[in-house]
């Protein structure tokens, strides 16, 4: 039974007992900080048996797609040493929310897998929590499973409900008692029933687990009933595949065995029974449905832990001896063999077959060098890999220290961890010191924060509380003097969040000092950095400070509308999409966010459409400042990699929400018009789109209007023709191209008829050397098809120069590159006019840049061929 018909089946089934069958939803689990990755089938249905959400359906069943690799739950380190642990992995399961409880749910489980899987009766075993007899008379009596093949699973891990089947989902909150049902692989299996000592041989293998909610449990430790008991069950679809196709390992069903194929494919390996097999068919799985669920490699969070298992399975195609990028060729098998069961990733195949390309690239590039140093340091049998060259790998050669320890566990060496931590806390030490050394190195001023009021004015009054004139702290600052004033009030905005700092002027009467940048010397300390460009300035003098208006306008359009156009690529490319990075000033908006394909002209015709749509809405922008808690709250987005203080402001411009606390305009028609200019990749996975805005926005359309208007004076029609009146050029130019063509084939032709007459006879075969004038390779060729046609066993070599180079076409007839090969013969005169090449016996080509040498290569030819013939 092929894995696809498991998952339909399964399906079907609890389809016809009253559930809703339910998508799998993504490994990304949608607020939920406590989860990394979905590691289980109710991951969507836990605010459900929280209470805190309630769906339209009281019965569900859903084929869930699972990872555990990462965070507390973390099988990655087990993978390729066992026969059923995976990164990635598939869980069937079936739900009750205060509706059927233990009868129906034990005696569907029977029914589906021994009347629809026909999985043999006496093959079956289960287990009850101790305390259970419920379940336990369910099995015995209503199932009539033999007492004996009933087992009670006390409290094994000290203390009441610390055991295997009793099931809590923290350590207060709903639980209650689980029965497990298990499958025997027969007495040729090593291994004894669950809880005996051997339970954990691999003959009694557990296939699906019946978790029954019925206790609320206090922090005191005691339970009381639930008013609506629940049922949650999970049961590995590789393990029961495993089953019902006869094989004992899970890497041995259908699914593995075609990616275990794709990979032998890709490496060069034909013994499919090698591990390293088994780990890139489990982490092709893993990685394309991190991908297709927007996790991008990264060197944190998730990224990270996409990251590393990447790395890991291209060790191990390096370790098979694969020495080139291959891993991203298997996401093609993995879209035959599971796509039609999750539609996202064959949705997705382009986008996740580019990003792994471009993290094996990535890799590759120190991956041999990083092998040699481990290989070198472990040479003289060391058992231990010292912590700083752990650290090294890791620093230098993108190795996670999970790869370098798996390198080792293959050679029975340990590394140092505690060596490798305390090498990467000095580096991240050393690191702080060096960010702290630069702010505090710039200037030293200790005195209190400025005031800003920059929101709401453009002009302050003000009092110069420091100076500074190449980093030293002076009194006055005289004309023609560069430095930095600080204020103890200002309107200027100093440079944060992407946005540039404001420019403008410091004056008082017969003092003007112009501002070109405003830097932070601390978070609430601004430097206004510029030049000293009348009178004296002195620390104590009252000035207006005036900001450049129309620049921190044109600025605000510019930051405004890349809220906006952040919502609208999110919601055109995709959830995927993240900010990584941007720096917006007066001229344009520029924003790096995380995709794997170039934005098409549709797709940026649409993201414009969209921020416009919402500029002529022109809604009032809003702005609030409140703690972080509170912010979340609000549903804001919150920047990937920003750091934010206990108290934020959150700002609504137009349907987009997010943390900022840049300047911003007062309603979004104020952008005026929005128009991306730009668009491409900056990284791999990155892609950054250039934007302008307002009075930028309308001159570069107008330039546009006016090139459209210069190429159809030119073309002698109006704009709007355009299109059809270029495609009447570019047809008159294949024509022209075609009489051109035509008329070098005629004189290709007269000129081979010519050349017929100077062909020697060389011991049976006729030998041509010579040039045609004004030929290119396209009539070099079909000059030399049909001078073998006419003078039947031949070798021929035609020349021709242009623009100083020379081209070489070389031709034997068939009946003669027993004696003649055309690659050599080419390659002879190839190398006398400075150039080489090669080809086919029977036909070559080459080049040279020496034309001046041509004729005498040309006249060695006969000499050559002699030799030979």
């Amino acid at each position: 039974m092929k894995s696809s018909e498991i998952r339909e089946k399964f399906l079907k089934f609890f389809e016809s007992k009253g559930h809703t069958v339910v998508a799998s939803s993504p490994l990304v689990p949608g607020n939920d900080p406590t989860l990394m990755f979905t590691n289980s089938g109710m991951v969507q249905f836990k605010d459900v048996f929280l209470g805190t959400d309630k769906r339209p359906y009281v019965r569900a069943a859903s084929v869930q797609a699972c990872l555990r690799a990462g965070g507390k739950h973390n099988d990655l380190e087990n993978v390729g040493y066992t026969a059923r642990h995976h990164t990635f992995f598939e869980m069937m399961g079936n739900w009750s929310f205060g509706d059927y409880f233990k009868e129906d749910s034990i005696k569907w489980g029977w029914e589906l897998l021994t009347t629809v899987y026909k999985l043999p009766p006496e093959k079956l075993l289960a287990t009850v929590y101790d305390e259970d007899d419920e379940a336990y008379k369910i099995w015995t009596e209503v199932i009539g499973l033999p007492p004996e093949r009933v087992i009670r699973i006390g409290d094994n891990k000290g203390g009441r409900y610390k055991s295997d089947n009793f099931w809590m989902m923290a350590d207060t909150g709903p639980c209650g008692p689980c029965s497990e049902i298990f499958y025997d692989h027969g007495p040729h299996i090593a291994g004894g029933p669950p809880g005996s000592p051997d339970e954990d041989g691999d003959r009694y293998i557990e296939i699906w687990n019946h978790v029954f909610m019925q206790f609320d449990m206090a922090e005191d430790g005691s339970v009381k009933r639930l008013p609506a008991p629940c049922v949650d069950t999970g049961m590995g679809m590789e393990r029961l595949a495993a089953i019902l196709q006869g094989v004992h390992s899970n890497y041995e069903i259908d699914t593995f065995q075609a990616l275990i194929k794709a990979a032998g494919r890709e490496t060069g390996v034909t013994d499919l029974k090698n591990n390293s097999l088994n780990v890139i068919a489990d982490h092709i799985r893993a990685t394309a449905f991190l991908v297709a669920d927007g996790v991008i490699p990264s060197n944190e969070g998730r990224g990270y832990v996409q990251r590393r298992i990447i790395r890991r399975a291209i060790r191990h195609g390096y370790k098979l001896g694969q020495k080139k990028p291959f891993f991203h060729k298997l996401v093609k098998d993995l879209v035959e063999q599971m796509g039609d069961a999750y539609p996202r990733i064959k949705a997705d195949e382009q986008r996740i077959t580019e990003t792994l390309k471009a993290e094996e690239e990535r890799f590759f590039e120190t991956l041999a060098n990083g092998m040699d140093i481990l290989d070198s340091t472990l040479a003289g049998g060391a058992k231990e890999l010292p912590g700083d060259v752990a650290f090294k790998l890791h620093d230098t050669f993108g190795f996670p220290l999970d790869l370098t320890q798996d390198i080792c566990r293959e050679r029975d060496v340990v590394v140092d961890a505690a060596g490798f931590n305390a090498a990467m806390e000095k580096q991240k030490a050393a690191g702080r010191a060096a960010g702290k050394f630069k702010m505090e190195r710039a200037v030293e001023y200790s005195g209190s924060g400025n005031i800003f009021t920059g929101y709401e004015n453009l002009e302050e009054q003000a009092t110069v509380v420091a100076l500074y004139h190449e980093g030293t702290a002076v009194n006055e600052l005289k004309e023609g003097q560069g430095g930095i004033v600080v204020l103890d009030t200002t309107p200027f905005y100093a440079e944060s969040g992407g946005q540039v700092g404001d420019q403008g002027i410091i004056a008082a009467e017969g003092v003007q000092f112009g501002v070109d940048d405003t830097q932070k010397i601390k978070a609430d300390v601004f430097g206004h950095h510029g030049t000293q460009t009348q009178g004296t300035l002195k620390v104590g003098d009252k000035v207006r400070a005036a900001v450049d208006g129309a620049r921190r306008a044109a600025t605000m359009r510019n930051h405004s509308v890349t809220h906006i156009m952040h919502k609208a690529l999110r919601e055109v490319l995709g959830g995927h999409v993240q900010q990584k990075g941007s720096l917006v000033d007066a001229d344009k908006t520029r924003f790096d966010f995380t995709h794997n394909a170039a934005v098409t002209h549709d797709q940026i015709l649409e993201i414009e459409k969209r921020v416009n749509a919402e500029i002529l809405e022109n809604k009032d922008t809003q702005a609030r400042v409140m703690d972080i808690e509170s912010a979340q709250k609000t549903g804001a987005v919150m920047l990937f990699g920003e750091k934010y203080g206990e108290t934020v402001r959150v700002l609504d411009i137009g349907s987009s929400r997010e943390l900022c606390g840049g300047t911003h305009v007062r309603r979004t028609g104020d952008i005026g018009l929005f128009k991306i200019v730009s668009e491409g990749g900056v990284a791999a996975g990155v892609r950054r789109i250039e934007a302008i805005t307002g009075e930028n926005a309308l001159n570069y359309l107008q330039d546009l209007e006016s090139t459209l208007h210069s190429a159809a004076t030119t073309l002698k029609s109006q704009p709007a023709e355009l299109p059809s009146r270029l495609a009447q050029v570019l047809e008159q130019v294949k024509l022209l191209e075609r009489e051109v063509n035509a008329l070098k084939g005629k004189l290709a032709s007269s000129q081979g008829d010519d050349l017929v007459t100077q062909a020697v006879d060389i011991n049976g075969i006729k030998v041509l050397a010579a040039t045609l004038e004004g030929a290119d390779v396209p009539t070099l060729r079909d000059t030399m098809d049909k001078l073998r046609d006419k003078l039947k066993t031949a070798a021929i070599v035609l020349a021709a120069v242009n623009d100083g180079k020379v081209s070489l076409i070389a031709g034997v007839t068939a009946d003669a590159t027993s004696k003649v090969k055309a690659g050599e013969l080419v390659n002879f005169v190839a190398q006398q006019v400075g150039g080489k090449g090669g080809g086919r016996p029977d036909m070559a080509q080459a080049g040279g840049t020496n034309p001046a040498a041509l004729p005498g290569a040309l006249n060695g030819v006969a000499d050559w061929v002699r030799e030979r013939a």
